[in-house]
């Protein structure tokens, strides 16, 4: 293979977020352009790995200080992913209730040793290849000390001069954890020390900013956030900022396809957007109970503070209670501090308020081609992709201007009639401000609402272009 992802997520096989998004589509798109690419995540407990047959590649054990966990790497013999999909297996570790949490949404005790095993045994395999990848890209911390244990220690050294790239996909996570583990790290050189430590812990993320030989974000605008607000790692970030680049996401328009989408009642037809549209939204109020005749306005993703989905019970309340005739639907999981309010509203409110408190793939593709709005309030927000979901069925994003919300919708107060509505300021008074708009496009000026609705499909949100960025910088520091 020329190009090797390293990750915790890759949808289908196991997602959480848009990191298994991001890494279930790249790799397809690098393939079709001709750049042999791979992905070697952890074998988790879901159903599509489960539901999958393995050949077993090779097997092997990782030092953890003076435990030793045995692992087998396995490549999946599925041939419809458009790459080939490798997985660590090591059950102690990886068989378990969820990707990162448990049932109850703690999580895992013993994540360290979870990460350093799923790393060391990605080396190893590495080691054993006889054509090795060109290049390794990791994504995210849970990858984020392989860059320096490629180069640091000693029984790595046969793989230290191939190339990596790190992507930050979510900044706030970082991995930091007690020097008190060092004993389970393998063996390095002593001198390497300050490439781990960031503010008197090991820090993945900060080490794979020190030793990658580039790092990237998810969108150029999350870069320049990075510099200024990054969770205490701003000055590293400036420092290396020569080796970075902010490359938007994509989305993979072959699965997020209004005219091919097996998950939705009624497909795209003949570029009828307006029946397409009505009869999805019809299904919607009937799955939530609310009334057909108003705007619907969803969000789709976890009630967590980043999310910004703490702001949903006060904006929803105080618009039903006014009066505001629009519906609104909740999916997702989180906070129950969240959730618990938003149940409270929909029995004060059951024909204008939809809660399902789970995360459901069949139940968003859904959403995204009935709603008539999206709303996302993020306190942060690196990429995003619901937006882009949501442009590409036909549904009229609202978001702050955070991130990569920023850099991939426009306001329609723009000379060119943008693509959404946006907000500034995480408060209920912009947020508010943004919703009266959004009505008031709705009611007020239903024409270019429609007119709005059919031009969004058409904005080219897929991976084409971000792929080329890709290559770029893979040539930039490896020749293929």
């Amino acid at each position: 293979m020329t190009i090797l992802h390293v990750s915790a997520e890759c949808y289908p096989a196991a997602k959480a977020g848009g990191l298994g998004d991001v890494v279930g589509a790249l790799p397809k798109y690098l393939n079709a352009v001709g750049v042999e690419t791979a992905v070697i995540m952890p074998k988790h407990r879901t159903k599509w790995l489960a539901n999958q047959d393995f050949e077993v590649l090779m097997q092997g054990t990782v030092r953890l200080g003076w435990d030793w966990q045995p692992y087998a790497i396995e490549k999946c013999l599925n041939t419809s992913l458009g790459y080939d999909l490798y997985v660590v297996n090591a059950p102690q570790y990886f068989d378990r209730s969820g990707i990162y949490t448990d049932a109850s949404g703690n999580g895992f005790y013993d994540e360290v040793e979870r990460s350093l095993t799923f790393q060391q045994a990605v080396i190893h395999w590495v080691m054993g290849m006889v054509e090795k990848p060109k290049v390794i890209h990791c994504h995210d911390h849970h990858t984020g000390l392989l860059p320096f244990m490629m180069q640091y220690c000693p029984e790595y050294v046969s793989v230290s001069q191939i190339p990596t790239v790190f992507t930050i996909h979510n900044g706030q996570y970082q991995g930091a954890f007690s020097w008190k583990k060092a004993q389970i790290m393998p063996f390095y050189q002593a001198e390497a020390n300050g490439l781990l430590d960031w503010n008197n812990t090991i820090n993945p993320m900060a080490s794979a900013i020190k030793c990658a030989w580039r790092f990237t974000t998810v969108s150029p605008g999350y870069l320049d956030e990075l510099k200024a607000n990054s969770g205490g790692l701003e000055w590293l970030i400036n420092s290396e900022i020569r080796k970075s680049a902010g490359i938007l996401n994509g989305i993979d328009a072959q699965v997020w396809d209004p005219q091919t989408d097996p998950m939705l009642a009624y497909n795209l037809a003949d570029s009828d957007v307006d029946t397409y549209k009505n009869k999805n939204k019809e299904v919607l109020a009937q799955m939530f109970g609310v009334n057909p005749n108003l705007p619907i306005i969803t969000f789709i993703g976890r009630a967590v503070g980043e999310k910004g989905a703490d702001l949903l019970p006060e904006l929803y309340g105080r618009y039903l209670a006014m009066g505001g005739a629009a519906n609104f639907i909740f999916l997702g999981t989180g906070d129950p501090s969240v959730t618990d309010a938003l149940t409270r509203l929909a029995y004060q409110f059951p024909d204008k308020m939809g809660v399902m408190v789970d995360y459901n793939e069949k139940v968003s593709h859904q959403l995204y081609a009935g709603s008539d709005f999206l709303i996302m309030p993020s306190r942060v927000e690196p990429c995003g992709l619901n937006q882009m979901y949501s442009l590409r069925y036909g549904t009229v994003p609202i978001v702050r201007s955070i991130g990569g919300l920023r850099d991939t919708v426009i306001d329609i107060a723009s000379p060119d009639g943008g693509s959404g509505i946006r907000f500034n300021n995480f408060s209920i008074d912009d947020a508010m401000m943004a919703l009266h708009r959004s009505m008031r496009l709705w009611w007020d000026n239903k024409a270019q609402f429609l007119d709005l609705r059919r031009r969004i499909m058409t904005i080219d949100n897929s991976w084409e272009y971000s792929t080329q960025q890709y290559l770029t910088l893979y040539n930039q520091i490896a020749n293929f």
